[in-house]
């Protein structure tokens, strides 16, 4: 569908125009109708669908005609690095209509706190805010969010992930009782529809493809030893000298410089980017990093969702994520908007189960590779058997330690169990 079959402002379909786009992605074509009609929603879409044009557009198109100039609509976000670039695509999408918006976030200084304060007392038409952030601006008592007419949940399974749940139950709290709540989501998790039901009323469910990668990302899977990791990814970035967009994730932030220094002693220069780095510098590496003039980034998750960097060749997983479902995102970095990428995992014997539990999700079993001959032989990939119930149990249906016996047809245990025990031909008691 095009977005000129949408029924949208004229100013936002020049600013689409201008940009390069002109047919809407799935999950706008579903979420934008049903967001005009004043519906509550809760919409499921993988990363790189297109999901922040799904609730950005619809919320310009109702604000393009506004005087007020109280906060109308909140978007609530669990990164900072998302907070800037929902924002940014606010600014773009908004170029040839009168809104304003602004992001809070934690990490600035002096003056940001104060042109945050601005925009939450003086009145703002859009606020992207991280929970945490929001909440120290909120507690202060100056914040009029009496007028709010829309909130936004923008990776909602991620906020509950982290633990932002009573955060974002306190921020709903300043809000007016009758409001357009809208929830997006990468997952349709449990937490997720019983948060819904608490906020939102009679929300419409829009599910697009469910914690799949894009079918372009061609993904593969190396069986390594952890000191087989850093050669073996200086032979895979040798292997692929002509891509020019690499995002390296580890599972820690202290990893983060160990493998920017293992990429230095092999001659390739990289940039890490984690919590631990302040937010100027942050801001600085992603803009390299988006310019290409950075052509490796290594990165924990905080870069694994919502950061829309186009063209980016390739994804390795350093480490295997924790949760199933950072795999998708990780992943999802690459191959967007119909485009072809690869995602290389490295997997050592202790993360197997994780892995495991990846193929499970994405309901697919993926070749195992063995490193090149010179590095030496990897593991074998074999997945931990569940462990029995009963660990001490034989064959012959008794059990080491503490005997219990009963006879059929009797419920009362045999008092004189012990003296009576059937012993085996060495006169040993069974089962020992």
């Amino acid at each position: 569908m095009k977005f000129s079959e949408l029924n949208l402002h004229e100013s936002l379909l020049e600013a689409i125009s201008y940009m390069g786009f002109e047919n809407a992605t799935p999950i706008q074509e579903k979420a934008i109708p049903i967001i005009l009609e004043n519906h509550d929603i809760l919409a499921c879409a993988q990363t790189g669908t297109g999901k922040t044009g799904a609730f950005v557009l619809p919320i310009l198109h109702k604000l393009a005609n506004r005087t007020a100039t109280d906060c109308n609509t909140l978007i609530v976000v669990p990164t900072r690095e998302l907070a800037i670039q929902i924002e940014q695509q606010i600014q773009g999408l908004s170029y040839f209509v009168s809104v304003g918006s602004k992001a809070i976030y934690g990490g600035g200084g002096g003056k940001d706190f104060n042109e945050e304060k601005e925009a939450l007392t003086q009145g703002c038409d859009i606020i992207v805010a991280t929970p945490g952030k929001l909440l120290s601006h909120l507690k202060l008592g100056y914040v009029k969010f009496d007028k709010i007419e829309h909130l936004i949940l923008d990776e909602a399974d991620r906020m509950l992930d982290m633990g932002f749940i009573d955060d974002l139950k306190k921020i709903i709290s300043y809000l007016p009782k009758k409001h357009q709540t809208l929830m997006f989501s990468a997952t349709m998790a449990p937490n997720i529809r019983a948060l819904a039901k608490q906020i939102c009323i009679h929300p419409k469910e829009i599910s697009l493809s469910i914690a799949k990668p894009a079918e372009g990302v061609n993904q593969k899977v190396y069986m390594t030893y952890d000191n087989q990791k850093p050669k073996l990814l200086a032979h895979l970035l040798k292997e692929r000298s002509d891509y020019e967009s690499i995002i390296i994730f580890s599972s820690t932030k202290a990893k983060v410089s160990v493998i920017v220094q293992e990429l230095s002693k092999a001659g390739f220069k990289s940039k890490g980017i984690s919590s631990s780095l302040e937010q100027d510098k942050r801001e600085e590496v992603l803009r390299g990093f988006r310019s290409k003039r950075i052509r490796i980034l290594v990165a924990t998750d905080v870069m694994s969702r919502g950061i829309d960097i186009k063209e980016i060749n390739m994804v390795v997983n350093y480490d295997v994520p924790n949760e199933a479902a950072d795999y998708v995102h990780r992943v999802g970095r690459t191959a967007r908007a119909n485009t072809k990428g690869e995602a290389i995992t490295l997997v050592n014997p202790k993360d197997m189960r994780k892995f495991g539990r990846i193929e499970q999700l994405i309901e697919r079993e993926l070749e195992k590779l063995q490193p090149p001959n010179e590095l030496g032989e990897g593991p074998k990939y074999e997945l931990p058997t569940k462990k029995k119930k009963y660990p001490h149990k034989k064959k012959n249906g008794n059990y080491k330690g503490k005997k219990k016996h009963s006879h059929s047809g009797n419920k009362n245990r045999n008092k004189n169990f012990k003296k009576n025990k059937p012993t085996n031909s060495n006169n040993k008691p069974s089962g020992n």
